[in-house]
C-alpha cells in the first residue's frame, strides 16, 4: 500500500468496525495512514497495514485522553489533526473537551450539553414529536419509581436503557444491549437486575414493533458547521447480529432511498443545529404503515462503510470542509449497493423476503458489494486469520441466537 503526506492526520478514538470502515474511507479518499488509539490490541483495525494502532484500557478516561491527543498534536504541529470518536463514550469525551484541544485539531462535533440531552432518548422522542417524526409507544421509567406503574401496549415489550453509556459502565452477567420482555414479572425481575448493577438513570420500555430484521432502516446524515445537513444515506437492513451485547448490530444492509422519510429528519437536525455525523436506527411498522424512530447517535454508526460503500465517503465531508473549506452541496445516495458482514451463505440463509434475496443476488453479480474488513493489500496473514475467524463464527453465533 502507498501513502501520501497530506495536510491532516487522520485520529480516531475506539477499535471495532467503525474505527476501521472510517480509517478505509481516508485512505481510499486521500490515500493517508490513520492513527487508532484503542483500549485493546484486537479488532479489524489492529496489525492493518493502513493503521497505526496503540492500545491502552485507559484511553477513554478523561485525564489519559487529553494527555495522548494532546502529545500527538504537539508532536505534529504543522498538521491539522482530525479527530473522530467510533463509540458513543469517545465522542462524548472529545465533545466535553473540545473546547480545551490544541488549535490544530479538528473535532466535528456539537456542544457537550446538546450531545448528553440527545443521548438521554426521551429527550429525543420530544424532539421527533416536534417535527412530526414517528417513534413507538414509550413509557420511561424512573429510578426509585414505584414498581406498580401501569402501560397502555401488550407484551412483549422492549426494555433498554435512556444513557447507553452509564449502562456499560456497570456490567453483569445477563446484561444485553436490548431486552425483549415477555411478562410483567420479567420486566419487573429485569429493571431489579440492572439497577442492583449500579445504573442509575432511566429505563425505556417500548411497545414491540413486529416483524423481524427486514423491517429494520438505518439512516446516517451528514450536517456541516453551520448546522446544515448535506448528505443522508438511507439503508434497508436485511439482517442484524443476535448475540447477547452484539444484538441489533447491522449485519447486511441494501442502499436505497425515501426522501418524505429524510426530509423529516433533515428539518429535525436543522432546526438542532446540529453538527457532524448522525446515525438514526428505524423500523417500519406494518400495522400503520408508520417508519418508527427509535434512537440517534450522535456519530457515524459502526456499519458507516455501507455509507461509503454508496458512493459517499464518510472522510471527505470532514477534509473537504475543514481542511479545504470548501462549501458542500446537498446530497442523497439513490443507487442501491450491498454492505455484508457475515458469510453470504450466512446472509442467504437468514434473510426470508425472496425479494431481498433476488436483489442481494443481483448486487452480488454486478460487483456492488462490499464487505469492509476484507480490503485487498491489507490482508497480511496474522490479521486476515483473526478477521476470517471472525467471519465464520457467524455461523454458530447464528445457529445460537437467531430465533
Amino acid at each position: 500500500m502507498e501513502f501520501v503526506s497530506r495536510e491532516f492526520i487522520p485520529v480516531l478514538l475506539g477499535g471495532d468496525i467503525n474505527t476501521y470502515s472510517v480509517a478505509r474511507a481516508f485512505y481510499e479518499q486521500y490515500q493517508v495512514r490513520t492513527y487508532i488509539f484503542g483500549k485493546y490490541p484486537t479488532g479489524p483495525s489492529y496489525q492493518s497495514r493502513m493503521i497505526e494502532y496503540h492500545a491502552n484500557p485507559k484511553i477513554d478516561t478523561d485525564d489519559y485522553f487529553l494527555k495522548t491527543i494532546h502529545s500527538f498534536a504537539r508532536k505534529h504541529k504543522d498538521k491539522k489533526i482530525i479527530l473522530i470518536g467510533c463509540g458513543d463514550s469517545y465522542v462524548a469525551l472529545i465533545s466535553k473537551h473540545k473546547d480545551q484541544l490544541d488549535d490544530n485539531i479538528i473535532a466535528p462535533y456539537i456542544d457537550f450539553d446538546l450531545m448528553n440531552s440527545l443521548q438521554q432518548k426521551e429527550t429525543f422522542y420530544k424532539l421527533c414529536e416536534k417535527h412530526g417524526v414517528d417513534y413507538p409507544r414509550t413509557f420511561v421509567f424512573k429510578n426509585g419509581m414505584s414498581m406498580d406503574f401501569t402501560i397502555d401496549f401488550p407484551y412483549p415489550v422492549i426494555l433498554k436503557p435512556s444513557d447507553s453509556i452509564k449502562y456499560w459502565e456497570h456490567p453483569f452477567d445477563t446484561q444485553k444491549k436490548v431486552y425483549t420482555i415477555q411478562s410483567r414479572q420479567e420486566l419487573n425481575s429485569v429493571i431489579r437486575e440492572i439497577y442492583d448493577a449500579g445504573y442509575d438513570d432511566d429505563l425505556i420500555i417500548q411497545d414491540m414493533i413486529p416483524g423481524n430484521d427486514e423491517y429494520m432502516r438505518v439512516l446516517t446524515s451528514y450536517s456541516d458547521r453551520n448546522g446544515k445537513v448535506k448528505m443522508m444515506c438511507l439503508g434497508h437492513v436485511l439482517l442484524e447480529e443476535h448475540t447477547p451485547h452484539g444484538l441489533g448490530n447491522h449485519a447486511v444492509i441494501i442502499t436505497e432511498p425515501n426522501q418524505e422519510l429524510m426530509k423529516r429528519v433533515r428539518n429535525l437536525l436543522e432546526d438542532l443545529h446540529y453538527v457532524g455525523f448522525s446515525n438514526f436506527d428505524i423500523k417500519f411498522d406494518r400495522r400503520d404503515g408508520k417508519y418508527k424512530f427509535f434512537e440517534i447517535n450522535t456519530r457515524q454508526g459502526r456499519s458507516n462503510y455501507y455509507v461509503t460503500g454508496s458512493g459517499f465517503n464518510v472522510a471527505k465531508y470532514i477534509v473537504e470542509e475543514y481542511v479545504y473549506g470548501k462549501e458542500l452541496s446537498f446530497e442523497t445516495a439513490k443507487e442501491e449497493h450491498l454492505w455484508m458482514v457475515v458469510p453470504k451463505a450466512v446472509a442467504f440463509k437468514y434473510v426470508k423476503d425472496a425479494q431481498s434475496k433476488a436483489k442481494m443476488k443481483k448486487l452480488i453479480r454486478e460487483g456492488k458489494v462490499v464487505n469492509p474488513v476484507f480490503k485487498k493489500g491489507d490482508l497480511g496473514l496474522p490479521r486476515l486469520y483473526r478477521m476470517m475467524r471472525t467471519h465464520f463464527s457467524h455461523f454458530i453465533k447464528f445457529q445460537k441466537y437467531y430465533h
